[in-house]
C-alpha cells in the first residue's frame, strides 16, 4: 500500500507562520478527526490503525501534524498549547463543514476539550458530535510537569527558558521550554465544570506512567452534565496500542460516530 501524501495548511503570520500537514479520507457519516499527543505524529500507530478502519468502514477521517511535529513546519521547541490548538481548529474549519467525532490521544485530549469548549461559542455548527479521549493529559503543562518537578528542574527552566527532558519513547531528549509552561497556564480546565454538550469515552489504562488514571477519574468528576463512559484497562500503558486496545479504541469511535444514510 502507497504512504499517501499529505496536504499542506498554511496557519498563523509572520514568524508563526508554519505548514501543517494534514492527511484526509473521504468518505460518510460523522468525519473523524485524530488528534494526536506530545511528539507524537499522524502516522503512529493508533492513528494508522483508525485510518485502517476508516477505509474498510468508508468513513471520512482527518489527522494532522502539529506545528513542529512529524511533517508539519518548524522546531518543536519553537511551538506551545496556544499554537497547538490554533493548528486543530484551522485543521477543523479547512476540512469539517458539520459536527465531527474527535479523537484525542494525551495531549490531544486536552487539546480537543479546549477545541470543543471554543466551537461551542464561536461555532456551534461545528460543534462535536462525540469525543474519543485516549489517556486524556488535561492540564499536563502544570500538573503532570511542573508541579512534579524538582525545584533545581524548575530553576533551569526560569533561568535557561529550557530543560532537555530524557524520553523514553525517543533517544532525543524533549525540550521542556518556560513558553510551554507559561502558556499551558493559559488554557487550565480543572478547577471549574466543564461542559461538552456531546457523549465523551475516555480511555485509560493504569499503568500509565505519564497520565496516572486519577486525572481520568478526576476529568469525569468535571464533566457533570455530559454523558461520559470511562473504560479502565487494568494492565494498560500510556500508548494503549496493542491489539486489543485498538479494538477498544475503534469500538469507542463507531459508537460515537455511526454511519448516517
Amino acid at each position: 500500500m502507497m504512504r499517501p501524501e499529505p496536504q499542506f495548511l498554511n496557519v498563523g503570520a509572520g514568524s508563526e507562520r508554519r505548514e501543517i500537514a494534514v492527511l484526509a479520507q473521504a468518505g460518510k457519516g460523522p468525519p473523524v478527526v485524530w488528534l494526536g499527543g506530545l511528539r507524537s505524529d499522524m502516522r503512529a500507530t493508533k492513528a494508522e490503525a483508525l485510518a485502517a478502519w476508516a477505509e474498510r468502514s468508508g468513513r471520512a477521517f482527518i489527522r494532522f501534524d502539529y506545528a513542529g511535529h512529524g511533517e508539519s513546519s518548524g522546531d518543536f521547541a519553537d511551538w506551545t498549547m496556544s499554537h497547538w490548538i490554533e493548528d486543530a481548529q484551522a485543521v477543523l474549519a479547512a476540512h469539517v463543514q458539520g459536527p465531527a467525532v474527535l479523537v484525542g490521544s494525551s495531549m490531544g485530549g486536552w487539546v480537543a476539550l479546549l477545541t470543543t469548549l471554543t466551537l461551542r461559542k464561536t461555532a456551534p455548527q461545528l460543534q462535536p458530535a462525540g469525543l474519543v479521549l485516549i489517556a486524556p493529559a488535561v492540564d499536563f503543562t502544570e500538573e503532570l510537569m511542573w508541579a512534579q518537578m524538582p525545584e533545581a528542574i524548575r530553576e533551569t527552566i526560569i533561568r535557561d527558558g529550557v530543560w532537555q527532558r530524557p524520553s523514553e519513547y525517543s533517544p532525543e531528549p524533549m525540550p521542556i521550554t518556560r513558553a510551554l509552561i507559561e502558556d499551558g497556564r493559559r488554557h487550565l480546565l480543572f478547577g471549574q465544570p466543564l461542559e461538552t454538550g456531546c457523549p465523551v469515552h475516555i480511555l485509560q489504562g493504569m499503568k500509565d506512567p505519564d497520565v496516572p488514571y486519577g486525572q481520568a477519574l478526576k476529568l469525569v468528576e468535571h464533566l457533570p452534565h455530559d454523558p461520559v463512559v470511562l473504560t479502565l484497562i487494568k494492565d494498560g500503558d500510556h500508548r494503549l496500542s496493542t491489539p486489543e486496545d485498538i479494538a477498544r479504541l475503534v469500538t469507542a469511535v463507531e459508537g460515537l460516530a455511526p454511519t448516517t444514510a
